[in-house]
């Protein structure tokens, strides 16, 4: 190097520095959200959920309308009931998704990287939750609006409306979005906790469609009271129009006053309070246990 080279060098203005951003919990949520769309079993998970919600709410009127004998079981009386029937199905998808979202990174061990960028770890459990929580209600909300508009085509042959100033239909076309926002956080909190995507499946799936199907199938008072509190069957209820929770509670006057009545948002008040503990008991998992 010549000696004119070398002052050249030496004199050359250093390059600006990119300017480092704390970490902020908005800014969790921006990458949290990137993370979450960039992966493909989101946009196939949200695809199937929303397909089964519009695929169902469509041909349970038509099939209503075109049987009328089906509409006289009293099964469904209230035309929300008729829109939102396919969140039976729905409430399985988004639970795998709730798990993945947060399994998938123990599995690829990109959840080292995030918790290097936040040492603090229960702030990115909490940008992860909301994500995912914001992003199934919407999509959720999209669907049961799309329903409504192809099945409004059978409701004059049914007699039936959906009048949004009524609190029923309200509450069971709000409510349907919003139950299955809060299930899938149910997985979300199972996979947080088991980091395990096979393992976090398993555990929500065997609780939602084995476990509550069985405890009603064994007799005894203690199963009776625990019944009603069990996740899927007491936040389901914010789904349920009159006529359906009036049944419930003719059932209940069947069995006897020993047995729990919840309203519609008392049980949903259950699902939440379930979801809370286990996310809970993830966050102090995540800060004792090793990435």
């Amino acid at each position: 190097m010549s000696a004119a080279t070398a002052v050249r060098a030496a004199v050359a203005p250093a390059r600006p520095r990119t300017p480092v951003q704390p970490v902020t919990f908005g800014r969790l949520v921006a990458s949290e959200w990137i993370k979450l769309r960039s992966l493909r079993s989101t946009w196939w998970s949200l695809g199937i959920a929303e397909l089964l919600l519009v695929a169902f709410g469509v041909l349970q009127t038509w099939g209503t309308a075109t049987d009328p004998a089906n509409f006289g079981s009293g099964v469904a009386q209230q035309g929300a009931a008729f829109v939102t029937g396919g969140w039976v199905l729905t409430q399985l998808v988004v639970c795998t998704l709730g798990v993945l979202a947060i399994s998938g990174e123990y599995g690829t061990g990109q959840i080292r990287s995030t918790l290097t960028a936040e040492p603090r770890r229960v702030p990115v459990l909490l940008a992860k939750a909301v994500v995912l929580a914001g992003t199934v209600f919407a999509a959720s909300l999209l669907a049961v609006a799309v329903a409504w508009a192809g099945s409004s085509v059978w409701f004059a042959d049914l007699g039936v409306s959906i009048d949004l100033s009524d609190p029923s239909d309200l509450r069971v076309v709000l409510g349907t979005p919003l139950y299955l926002a809060t299930v899938t956080l149910l997985g979300f909190a199972f996979g947080a906790l088991l980091r395990s995507s096979a393992g976090g499946i398993a555990t929500v799936l065997g609780l939602l469609l084995v476990l509550e199907n069985a405890v009603l199938l064994i007799p005894g008072r203690l199963v009776q009271v625990i019944a009603p509190f069990l996740p899927s069957r007491a936040g389901s209820l914010v789904l349920q129009d009159d006529g359906s929770l009036d049944a419930t509670e003719m059932w209940a006057d069947i069995q006897g006053a020993h047995v729990p009545v919840l309203g519609p948002w008392e049980g949903y008040a259950v699902l939440v309070a379930w979801v809370v503990v286990l996310l809970g008991l993830a966050a102090l998992l995540l800060r004792r246990r090793d990435a």
